[in-house]
Formats: C-alpha cells, structure tokens, sequence
C-alpha cells in the first residue's frame, strides 16, 4: 500500500514554518486522541502513527531536504533511500507519551534529573521623602529571604555526606504512569522531580538546602525616582532549590506626602496663601523651593487661583529629559479676628467701592448681570 505524501497528511504546505508545522501536528495528535474516538480507536491509532511518522522527517532539516528531492525513497530504508529512515511506529502507548512529553510539554525536564529550580523573586516597599526621591540617597533595607545553607552548601545533605540518586525514577525525575490506552509522564512521588535522595539530612536546613535568615542590603536610589519605580538588586532574592540560581530583589518605591508640594511627573505644585493687601497692591514673596528660597514678585490686582510658574525648580525624572517646574498656585485669605476699628475700617472703605462697583469688581458686577438676567427670563 502506497504511503500518503508527508505534507497531505499533515494538511500543510511545502513551505511551512517549523512553528506552524508543529501546530498542525498538535492538532492532529489532539484530532486522534484514543479519548475522543472510543467508537473508532483503530482507525485513530492508524492515523496518529501515520501524523507521528511525518511529522518525524518534516521537523528533521536533513530528513526533510531528502524526502523534498527524493520522496518517501529518500527517508525510507525499505524503499532503497539512505537519507535515514523515519521513526518506526513502535508501541503506541510510548509513542502518544513521548509526544505529548514533547509538544504539549508534559515531560518537563525529567530526563536529565536532579533538576534545580530558579530561587523566588522578593518585592520590597521603599518608603522615601520627597528630598530623598528628587536628589537621590542610599538606604539600607533589611530582608527576610531564604538563603542557602552554609552548612550543606545547598544540597540538603549532612556536611561529609552526598545525595544519592532516586531509586524510585532512577535520577530521573519522573516516573512513567499507564493510563489506559496511553502512559504519561509525572513528577517523581518520592524525589520530587530532583532525581536525588538525602538519606542523611542536614541539621541546620532539615534536608531543605535552604535556611530563613534577615540580609541587610544597601540601595542605590537614583535621582529623580517616583512612586511605583522600581529598582532591581539581581542576584538578591530567595535562594534556588538543588543549587539553582538566587532570584532577583526588587525594591518599588513609595514617595511620602510632602506637607508643601505636591508632584506630577517633573512638575512640583504648591498653593500659596497671600493677604488682601498684597493681591490688591502687589508685592514680593519668598517661595520655598527644594533648592531653597527664591523670590516672587506678585503683581497688583492678582486674583485668587492666579498660578505662577518658577522654570527649572521643578523635578529631574529618572528617565531622562528637563526638569520640571515649579507651579504656584495663589489663594488670597480672608482676614479673620478683626477688631472693632478694623472692621469699621474695612465698612468705610466697602462703602468707596461700591460708587464705581463695576470698575473695583468687573467680575461680581458681570456676575450679577448674568444672575439678573436669568431670573428675568424664568417665569415663576
């Protein structure tokens, strides 16, 4: 009986990609599932061998170059190729295990045993005044982490003492389960997936290979940082299992309320109180800044709200650019615990204004013609 052409039976074309090719083959192992064809398991066997063994010589190069120039000849002993034949169908158990080890990633990394594992990331809240974020600092910040043992040197075993491969999966952690029609592959119950076995385990971890300890770190805070940055110590998180790799540290900073400014972006913002007699003559304020004070001349007849900007004396931003500026927003105060004379006062001067109301007060006199004329036009 002829066989089907490769790429047929994949329902792929000659060009196809590595990335698709595997996909098609996926869905094709997903297609054939002994689960999913219980009326029809031969047939679906067949079907899976047949996908299997294509996919074995078009995800090869060199296989794939020969069966291109020479056909099934150029991959298929029997028929005479040398270009090295396609796996054989085999028991078909083994076969769906290996596949779905390989593609749908159920194998893991079993095979090589005593596997390591990669230690945790930490994440650590950095709280920073204002000062500190803009100018930059180095804080010292202390860390609960799981550290390897000094006195197994991580491996878990009394000092003098060696692990002992896993007598259970061999060393390789993982240990092969039929399931039926089909056998998968599943972390070894006893090891654990490491591939080794501690018969005599440390006193000071318990056989962990690891140990609950405070480090002390010093941080670097660059210039200019804001809330929710976040800065990386490589190397500083939780200690890997089986001699892994540490993780990473990362510390996120937190920028307190400032009881003056407020921050966005490279811009600070500020309101500042000034008295009636100022907004109305004018005059010159000092204005703190986080280089220190600097004055602002404040022109007369200055509204409340009126913003003033002071360039420069903003924020540097970690990322780079200009900086900021410095937005001064003024609110005029009324006066408060007035004396009789002075409130006599304020009457006298009250009663000058109101002789030429629209031009002391363009702004309640416009306002009161729009109320007037609202209610002139609302029926009751």
């Amino acid at each position: 009986m002829s066989k089907r052409d490769y790429y047929e039976v994949l329902g792929v074309a000659k060009n196809v990609s590595d990335a698709d090719l595997k996909k098609s083959f996926k869905r094709m192992a997903m297609k054939h599932h002994p689960d999913r064809n219980q009326d029809n398991k031969a047939q679906s066997e067949e079907k899976f061998k047949e996908a299997k063994e294509a996919y074995d010589v078009l995800s090869d190069a060199q296989k794939r170059a020969a069966y291109d120039q020479f056909g099934h000849a150029g991959v298929d002993p029997s028929m005479g190729g040398g270009g090295g034949g396609a796996q054989g169908a085999g028991n078909f158990s083994d076969i769906f295990g290996d596949v779905f080890s390989d593609i749908f990633g159920g194998g893991g990394g079993g095979r090589g045993g005593n596997r390591a594992y990669r230690g945790a990331d930490l994440r650590y809240k950095l709280d920073l005044d204002l000062e500190e974020a803009v100018a930059g600092t180095t804080v010292k910040i202390r860390v609960p982490v799981m550290s390897a043992c000094e006195t197994c040197g991580g491996s878990g075993a009394k000092k003098g003492t060696t692990p002992k491969t896993c007598t259970t999966c061999g060393g390789q952690g993982q240990v092969r389960m039929q399931q039926g029609f089909f056998s998968v592959q599943q972390t070894c119950p006893r090891c654990h997936g490491n591939g080794k076995m501690i018969s005599d385990p440390c006193a000071k971890c318990k056989g962990a290979g690891r140990v609950q300890e405070t480090k002390t770190l010093s941080v670097k805070v660059p210039p200019g940082v804001d809330t929710g940055n976040r800065i990386r110590l490589s190397g500083e998180g939780e200690a890997g299992e089986f001699g892994g790799p540490p993780g990473d540290l990362y510390v996120e900073t937190h920028v307190r309320e400032h009881a003056i400014f407020h921050r966005e972006d490279s811009n600070l913002y500020c309101e500042m109180p000034i008295s009636f007699i100022t907004a109305t003559l004018g005059g010159e304020l000092e204005v703190p800044t986080l280089d220190g004070k600097v004055k602002l001349k404040v022109p007369a007849e200055t509204q409340s709200g009126k913003m003033f900007r002071l360039r420069g004396k903003g924020v540097k931003s970690v990322q780079g650019g200009p900086r900021g500026d410095l937005l001064c927003r003024v609110e005029v105060e009324t006066p408060v615990n007035l004396t009789s004379a002075q409130k006599d006062l304020l009457r006298e001067f009250e009663k000058t204004l109101i002789e030429n109301q629209d031009k002391h007060n363009p702004r309640s006199e416009s306002w009161l013609g729009g109320v007037k004329k609202f209610f002139d036009g609302v029926k009751f």
